[in-house]
């Protein structure tokens, strides 16, 4: 399975360095434990108000 992936690989032109990038970014990105049950809410919900309203 994995020299059918490193032929697809050298057919479709990706190179040795952006695996070694994607992996250290998943490496980098991976690990957070991120809370998206925040992102339910639009942004300008989300935002306290600027100004008071009178």
């Amino acid at each position: 399975m994995e020299r059918i992936q490193k032929l697809f690989e050298l057919l479709a032109g990706i190179s040795a360095e952006e695996n070694a990038r994607l992996a250290r970014a998943k490496a980098i990105f991976a690990d957070r434990d991120i809370d998206l049950d925040v992102l339910q809410l639009p942004a300008c919900w989300r935002r306290k108000q600027r100004t008071a309203l009178q």
